[in-house]
C-alpha cells in the first residue's frame, strides 16, 4: 500500500502555518474589496437611507423580564467582531510561541516597524485634533487591515517574495496587539465593576483549566461565551473576550509527534500487510476502523489552539469580515459631506494613514537596522518596505472598528468612515505601484 502511495502524485505539500494564514487573508481581502465596494454602491443608490436604516433594526433574546437586544449593527461589531478578535488572538499567541515572533531575532524589525506604525500616525493625529471633536480619534489611524493589505499583494503575484508578506503580516499582527491594548485602556465605557469582577473570575478559571491541562474545547467555548457577555454587560468591550479567551486555549496536543508516527505506522503496516487479502474480499469494517484511528491520531496531534484557528479562520476571512465591511462600509458621500473633507478629523486619520504609516514604519524599521537592533531579510529591499509601509495605511475594517469606539454623532462618524476610505484608497494605489517598481521576483 505504501508503495501504491509512492506511485501516486502527492497532493498535499508541507505547509507553513503563517505562510498559510497569509494565503488565506489575502483571497479574503478581495472578498473585503468587494462587499466594501457593494455597500458603497448601495448606500449612494435609491436605495442608500433604507440600507443603513436595515442595520439599526433590533433583534435579540427575551426569558421572562430578562432581555438582551441590540440592533443588527452592534451585533455584529460586538458579537461576530468577538470571533474576529479570538481568531486574531489565536495567531498572536501561536506566533509568539512558534512562529515569527517567538524569539528577538525573528521580531524585532516587525516589532520596531510595527511600533512606529502605531506611533507615528497617532501623533499626527493628535497635533491636528488637540481639541474639539476628534480628540478621541487618535486610535483610528493606528490600524491595520491585514487582509485588505494582503489582497493587494495578491494581485502581484509571485512578484513578490514570500519574506516580505510574511514581514507585512508580523508588523500587521503586531499592530493588532496594540490594538487591543489601545481599546482596552482607552475606548472602554463607564464600568460596571461587578459584572467585571465576575468576568475576572471566569478568566481565572479558564487559566485554571489550561494549567491542569484540560482539552476539552467545548468547555473554553462555552466559558468564552459567558466571559463575552459579562464584558458585554461591565462595560469593557465585549471582543476583548475574544482575545482573551484565545490566549487561554492549550497550545500543547493531547499526543506527542512520536506516538503519532508510531500509532499511524503500525495501522499503515496492518493495512499494507491486509492488501492482498482486501483485494480478493474488501472488508468495510477493517478498512473503516483504521481510517478512523489514523483520523483520530491527526486530530490528537493537534493543539487545539491549532484545530480551532483552522476551524475559524475561513468563517471569519469569508464571512464575519466581508459581512462587517457590507454593514459597516455604507456612506452617503453628498456634497456636505465633501465639503468637510479638510475638517481636523478627516484631515488626522489621512494623514495618519497616507504619510504617517508609511513613514513610521519605514523610519523605525531603517533606525533599527542601521542600530543593529534588527536585521533586514536579505531577499527584501528598503523601497519594498516603503511599499508595505504603504499598504499598512490601508485602515479599512480596524480603524472602522475603532471610529466606532472614537464617536457617537453620527456626523462625525461618517466623516471618519469617509476619510478611511479615501486614506486606504491612496496607500493601496501607491502601495501597489512601489511594489511593482520594485520587486524580487522568486524563482
Amino acid at each position: 500500500m505504501i508503495q501504491i502511495l509512492k506511485q501516486k502524485k502527492l497532493f498535499h505539500k508541507i505547509k507553513d502555518p503563517l505562510t498559510e494564514f497569509v494565503r488565506l487573508e489575502a483571497f479574503s481581502g478581495i472578498v473585503l474589496m468587494f462587499f466594501a465596494i457593494l455597500a458603497l454602491v448601495i448606500s449612494n443608490s435609491t436605495i442608500g437611507d433604507s440600507f443603513i436604516a436595515y442595520w439599526t433594526n433590533y433583534s435579540g433574546f427575551q426569558f421572562g423580564d430578562w432581555s438582551l437586544k441590540k440592533s443588527l449593527l452592534h451585533w455584529i461589531n460586538d458579537g461576530l467582531m468577538a470571533i474576529f478578535f479570538f481568531v486574531v488572538g489565536l495567531e498572536i499567541k501561536r506566533e509568539l510561541l512558534t512562529g515569527g515572533l517567538s524569539s528577538i531575532r525573528k521580531a524585532s524589525l516587525p516589532i520596531f516597524a510595527a511600533v512606529g506604525g502605531m506611533l507615528v500616525p497617532a501623533l499626527l493625529y493628535i497635533s491636528m485634533n488637540t481639541q474639539g471633536a476628534g480628540t478621541h480619534g487618535w486610535g483610528i489611524p493606528m490600524a491595520t487591515d491585514i487582509a485588505f493589505a494582503l489582497g493587494i499583494l495578491i494581485l502581484l503575484g509571485k512578484k513578490i517574495p514570500t519574506s516580505l508578506k510574511l514581514l507585512l503580516t508580523s508588523i500587521a499582527i503586531v499592530d493588532d496587539i496594540g490594538a487591543v491594548i489601545v481599546i482596552a485602556l482607552y475606548y472602554t465605557n463607564e464600568i460596571d465593576w461587578i459584572y467585571l469582577l465576575y468576568g475576572g473570575g471566569i478568566y481565572a478559571f479558564l487559566w485554571l483549566l489550561n494549567s491542569i491541562e484540560i482539552r476539552n474545547i467545548p468547555v473554553y467555548l462555552i466559558l468564552g461565551i459567558f466571559l463575552w457577555f459579562v464584558l458585554l454587560k461591565s462595560g469593557v468591550h465585549a471582543t476583548l473576550a475574544g482575545i482573551l479567551l484565545a490566549l487561554t486555549i492549550p497550545a500543547r496536543a493531547n499526543r506527542n509527534i512520536f506516538e503519532f508516527i508510531s500509532s499511524n505506522n503500525e495501522l499503515l503496516k496492518n493495512l499494507e500487510n491486509k492488501t492482498p487479502e482486501l483485494q480478493l474480499k474488501p472488508d468495510e469494517k477493517f478498512i473503516q476502523a483504521s481510517v478512523s484511528s489514523i483520523e483520530s491520531n491527526c486530530v490528537e496531534v493537534l493543539s487545539p489552539l491549532q484545530r480551532l484557528e483552522h476551524l475559524f479562520h475561513p468563517w471569519v476571512a469569508y464571512l464575519i469580515v466581508p459581512l462587517f465591511a457590507f454593514a459597516n462600509a455604507g456612506v452617503i458621500i453628498d456634497t456636505e459631506l465633501t465639503n468637510r473633507i479638510f475638517e481636523p478629523v478627516s484631515v488626522g486619520i489621512i494623514t495618519g494613514l497616507f504619510v504617517g504609516k508609511p513613514l513610521g514604519i519605514y523610519m523605525f524599521s531603517w533606525v533599527a537596522v542601521k542600530l543593529k537592533l534588527a536585521q533586514k531579510p536579505t531577499e527584501i529591499c528598503w523601497p519594498q518596505i516603503l511599499g508595505i509601509g504603504f499598504l499598512g495605511g490601508i485602515g479599512f475594517t480596524m480603524s472602522f472598528f475603532v471610529s466606532q469606539l472614537a464617536f457617537i454623532d453620527s456626523e462625525v462618524l461618517s466623516l471618519a468612515k469617509f476619510a478611511v476610505l479615501i486614506a486606504s484608497f491612496l496607500s493601496g494605489i501607491l502601495g501597489f505601484v512601489i511594489l511593482k517598481l520594485f520587486y524580487t521576483k522568486e524563482e
